[in-house]
């Protein structure tokens, strides 16, 4: 670390935490990584919690004029969030919000996810105007920073045309909110410079009429090149002034610590087709026709894009045959109710009935098939990477034409395109606004790349900026990557007002520098980001951050992003081979020892990032792999706890009943000290002991003969995991029996005849084995379980049910065809809830859907089967996966608390909590403050027989 930093490091260490300075190699690594294709490692990130730490932080960079950047969710495409100086990162501090005037406005903070803010206004029917395609990751700190669009909100529902208010932090560390007027009063008191400079700047602006009228009509189009100078012809107050400029600024000019949005209607009623068109020109004819019908959204997709996705599960079979040069548009339609839907369907086929068309325009308001189309819409810049030759990365390019020579554009911009080699090129974008994104691979690596990539840039620059008065970025902010054009495309009169803006906010020029304005011509082509083969499974990742959202170790560790950032560094520097020198074998030494713990002990490897992935990129499992060649020296270790597996629970049960004596000897506090010093003197290798550790499980239940009652009574294979026949009932809960009596007695209430399998104290799923790297005992117990099912079920005649969800999912795939195997929550909605009189109980319950219900699309099953056994359910906000992860909550407790960080707070007031995991169920109690059990248990108390015997 550089002399100024080590400086600032030990000042901050005297008002911060040391977990929220970071320095270290592997973490200033991945978390200075954003999702553009430029590389620069910060020397320090700061995680301030607040504004008073952000203002100290910025004040001890400007007393040493080092730069400061900063970093919201990181999902930026241009190069504005990274920074080789000092990173300033969001984190659980800034994620604040409240609604506002009955859901017409909403007040945020810089670190709410975008989708968030819409969940908070769903019960309002109202959401935030910008709508970007990465709204389930991206936060509204960059959502305002970047002046991100998307796909329905244009022009008129951006960040600038809906913002209401603001709190800004500037350079010096002054706080203004525009909300306040004292506030106001007060900075125009301390900041008389920077206030009538920008009355000023409008003044003279407004009065030039060339360049007023220049950027009206540049702001007609999307367009988010430089600053927003239409808030100097929009308004003549500075601080009105100043909170537009703020929108777009991309952290040049000041840090947005709150935001208040005039949110827009939700109309609930929605309906989607695709339309399929014989050529560019005909699709660019509809849609400036569709530009004056009552359509909400307008998505492009050329030829190449409609390749690209041709083979997704559910998309249309004509996909496949379309002729060379077709193009589709998505056509969004919206109502408030089924008339005004139904009429304003009516008025666009009737805007469309006079264009030639390939397919008749049909369009669905199935859920299903809505939500597939847009999922696809937005996927397409990723699955483009996901195709594209390792060691590449790829760019997309952000532009916008004046719709009326929409058409013209598009074929001059692909005929540059193909004159520059670049023919894997594919074309989409937001139509109604003339917005269009290219998105091509593109090598560095290779003697003349960079120069074919900047022969591109520049005639692309000339042909959208110039010839045809475009944007040149219309929604994705213009970071490093466009600054180099910006005087281009505006001109030397409107740039030199740029530059009069920056030096009024930021004279020192320490808040993002390079970013937006830049003397460097060559910025563009600088720090380019390496991506180097790690392994086949991440390879097609592009770090766009879109699962990082899901992760349970996000707050603690590394994110799956970060997680592969850094293995492909280990292995670049691994490449290098005996050319190492000694200090990048240095820091590939700690990279490795830092990994162990941030990159492996701390993945819960549940899999939710292949959920959030477009190109299903599984990020634990790579990590599986790495413990798989770590722990292949404990293989026969793993063998003989599988061959001797009914022992090792039954040994389980025992520690068990010995932690329940030493619980009720020495008191929740003196077990709990005795467990901490039993887990540091052995090295972390005895589990740390919770209070929410349960009882032993009453395995006798499962000895007790069945009856049957003739055979006219429906058979069910019934199989408790080795989870649930360890883990009883919770110390000190209302509901005293374990989960195996609970699944007997709902089932035999049920009507069922219940079969055991006969060796069942002995079975496993493999799961434990498989999520530690042991994959040949995990193959070899998998199969010692498909053999004693098919025995039970003869042969798959019966049903089989499980009481737990995850091993269900791990068993996908892995058993006979001839099985029928349901989780708890599947089962019980489709088969028991029809054959038992439900009482709903008088309660308030919180459910948590686990993992695997996600991944198996259980989730809302989940919730309609606790809806129909309680009054009311309360499904907690952004707590996916709980991070106990078979054993994790006892060997990494921080991860299973830093995973479900604000439960409590969320479930409080409920009666008790319901999930499908008996394991989770123990974090999720410890750190919920309320009992969670299994959703079997809600079941079975609201429920009687539909006849008495």
């Amino acid at each position: 670390m550089k002399a100024p930093y080590k400086a600032l490091l030990e000042t901050l260490r005297d008002t911060l935490p040391a977990e929220r300075l970071i320095d270290d190699p592997l973490r200033t690594l991945a978390y200075g990584t954003d999702a553009s294709f430029y590389r620069l490692i910060p020397q320090l990130v700061v995680r301030p919690a607040n504004e008073d730490e952000l203002s100290r932080v910025l004040a001890e960079c400007r007393d040493r004029r080092l730069p400061v950047t900063f970093r919201a969710a990181g999902t930026s495409l241009s190069g504005q969030a990274v920074t080789d100086s000092v990173l300033i990162q969001l984190g659980r501090g800034w994620r604040g919000h409240e609604i506002l005037d009955g859901g017409r406005a909403i007040r945020l903070q810089p670190g709410v996810i975008g989708a968030r803010a819409n969940q908070l206004l769903a019960p309002h029917g109202r959401k935030i105007g910008p709508d970007p395609a990465s709204i389930n990751s991206c936060m509204v700190g960059g959502i305002a920073a970047n002046n991100a669009s998307g796909m329905c909100c244009g022009t008129a529902q951006n960040s600038y045309r809906t913002v209401r208010d603001m709190r800004v932090i500037l350079a010096d560390g002054t706080r203004l909110d525009t909300a306040d007027p004292s506030s106001r009063e007060a900075f125009r008191r301390s900041h008389v410079d920077l206030v009538e400079g920008l009355e000023e700047l409008a003044a003279e602006t407004r009065a030039n009429a060339a360049l007023a009228d220049k950027i009206r009509h540049k702001y007609r189009l999307k367009n988010t090149t430089g600053y927003a100078l239409n808030s100097l012809v929009d308004f003549d107050d500075g601080i009105e002034i100043l909170k537009h400029l703020m929108i777009g600024s991309e952290g040049t000019l000041g840090f947005i610590s709150t935001i208040t949005y005039e949110t827009v209607v939700d109309e609930p009623e929605k309906a989607a087709a695709l339309a399929f068109f014989p050529d560019m020109a005909a699709t660019c004819r509809a849609t400036i026709a569709l530009k004056r019908a009552p359509v909400s959204a307008v998505e492009l997709m050329d030829r190449a894009a409609l390749r690209s996705v041709a083979g997704e599960a559910g998309m249309p079979e004509v996909l496949g045959t379309l002729p060379d040069g077709a193009a589709a548009l998505l056509v969004d339609v919206r109502g408030n109710d089924e008339g005004d839907l139904a009429a304003r369907l009516e008025a666009v086929q009737t805007t469309l009935a006079d264009i030639e068309t390939l397919e008749p325009v049909a369009f669905t308001r199935d859920p299903a098939t809505y939500a597939l189309y847009w999922k696809i819409r937005k996927g397409l810049f990723p699955a483009v990477g996901a195709v594209r030759e390792v060691g590449t990365t790829v760019i997309i390019e952000d532009v916008a034409f004046p719709i009326e020579r929409l058409d013209e554009g598009v074929l001059a911009l692909t005929d540059i395109f193909h004159r520059h080699g670049y023919h894997d090129a594919i074309l989409f974008g937001h139509a109604l606004e003339g917005n269009l994104h290219f998105v091509f691979p593109q090598g560095f690596e290779k003697p003349g790349e960079v120069e074919r990539y900047q022969a591109l840039m520049d005639e692309v620059a000339r042909l959208v900026g110039v010839e045809y008065g475009g944007s040149l970025k219309a929604e994705h902010g213009t970071g490093r990557n466009m600054a180099p054009y910006v005087e281009l495309e505006w001109g030397p009169e409107a740039y030199a007002l740029m530059w009069r803006i920056k030096t009024l906010f930021d004279p020192e020029s320490l808040l993002n520098p390079e970013v937006i304005l830049s003397r460097n011509p060559t910025l563009h082509l600088e720090n380019l980001k390496p991506l180097p083969s790690a392994d086949p499974i991440v390879d097609k990742c592009i770090e766009c951050g879109f699962c990082e959202h899901v992760c349970p170790s996000k707050d603690l560790t590394l994110t799956p992003r970060q997680r592969i950032v850094i293995a492909r560094e280990m292995a670049r520097l691994e490449a290098l081979g005996e050319s190492l020198d000694s200090e990048e074998a240095e820091r590939l030494q700690r990279l490795r020892k830092g990994y162990r713990y941030a990159g492996d002990e701390t993945c819960a490897v549940d899999g939710l990032c292949a959920t959030q992935c477009p190109v299903g990129i599984n990020t634990g499992e790579l990590i599986r792999d790495m413990r798989h060649e770590r722990l292949a020296h404990a293989a026969g270790l793993a063998a003989r706890v599988g061959r001797h597996f009914s022992a090792v629970t039954r040994s389980a049960r025992g520690v068990l009943r010995l932690a329940g004596v030493g619980r009720a000897m020495l008191g929740e506090r003196g077990l709990a000290g005795v467990s901490r010093t039993a887990t540091r003197l052995s090295g972390q290798r005895v589990p740390q002991w919770v209070p929410s550790v349960p009882k032993a499980a009453p395995v006798r239940v499962l000895q007790r003969p069945f009856p049957t009652r003739g055979e006219s009574r429906d058979k069910v294979v019934y199989l408790p995991s080795c989870a649930t026949r360890v883990f009883g009932a919770s110390h000190g809960d209302s509901e005293t029996r374990s989960i195996m009596e609970v699944t007997l007695t709902l089932l035999e209430r049920a009507g069922f005849d219940v079969i055991v399998p006969a060796q069942v104290s002995r079975l496993c799923c493999g799961m434990a084995f498989h999520s530690k790297g042991q994959f040949d005992e995990a193959k070899r117990k998998a199969g010692e379980l498909n053999h004693e099912l098919l025995v039970a079920s003869e042969n798959g005649r019966y049903p089989i049910v499980s009481d737990t969800s995850p091993c269900m999912l791990h068993l996908q795939s892995r058993l006979d065809e001839r099985l029928s195997v349901q989780e708890p929550v599947g089962f019980a909605h489709d088969h028991l809830l029809s054959r038992l009189r439900i009482t709903p109980l008088d309660e308030r319950v919180a459910v948590h859907v686990t993992c695997s219900s996600t991944h198996m699309g259980l989730g809302e099953r989940m919730v309609a089967l606790a809806r129909a056994c309680a009054r009311d359910v309360v499904v907690p906000a952004e707590i996916s996966c709980c991070g106990f992860a078979g054993d994790k909550g006892l060997v990494t407790p921080e991860l299973n608390a830093s995973a479900l960080h604000g439960l409590a707070e969320q479930v409080a007031g409920c009666d008790a909590g319901y999930s499908n995991s008996r394991t989770c169920e123990i974090g999720l109690t410890q750190h919920g403050g309320i009992s969670y059990r299994s959703i079997l248990s809600l079941l079975e108390r609201a429920s009687q027989p539909l006849q008495h015997p």
